[in-house]
């Protein structure tokens, strides 16, 4: 029987395009989501608020727990940050695909930080939750800042991220 693959160091492959293997099924649909949502809202480059709206768009049982946590209700969540971060003059036809070039500086730190958050955790495969946490813990982290404006921290919003994780066995 062969051993199982050892972690990959790099959640990109030299050449830019993401390791699928990397990344469980549901981490894979919030990152096509992410693509969707970033030339739906007419930039050319995906950010982290759509990493954010990919994980609102395809929630998987823990992105539903924290959402229960959070008491709110993550299709109007997702519509919320779809008006904040359409831009009127961007363009709706730029190519947009899940490879390096395409990603903004922040993205590419908050995919491998998500990468080394599943291996610390013993996992070969990234999950939205390794997303969520790693997006709500960055600095300077624009999703959290639009929850800090209506008096929800980082720390709380982050506190509910592990315990959904701990609660849909997401880990």
């Amino acid at each position: 029987m062969a051993s199982p693959e050892p972690p990959r160091d790099d959640i990109f492959h030299p050449g830019g395009q993401l390791v699928p293997e990397c990344l469980n099924e549901a981490a894979a649909n919030a990152l096509r989501e992410a693509c969707r949502l970033a030339r739906d809202t007419h930039w050319d480059t995906i950010r982290s608020p759509h990493i954010f709206m990919g994980l609102l768009s395809a929630p998987d049982k823990g992105m539903r727990a924290w959402g229960q946590r959070l008491d709110a209700d993550l299709t109007k969540l997702l519509g919320q940050f779809q008006e904040l971060f359409h831009q009127e003059h961007g363009d709706s036809d730029a190519l947009l695909i899940l490879n390096r070039e395409f990603m903004s500086d922040n993205v590419i730190r908050l995919l491998r930080d998500s990468h080394a958050r599943a291996a610390r955790h013993g996992r070969a495969c990234v999950t939205p939750m390794d997303m969520l946490i790693s997006l709500l813990t960055t600095s300077d982290s624009i999703v959290a800042e639009c929850f800090e404006r209506v008096g929800v921290t980082a720390a709380k919003l982050t506190e509910f991220a592990v315990l959904a994780e701990q609660q849909s066995g997401s880990e």
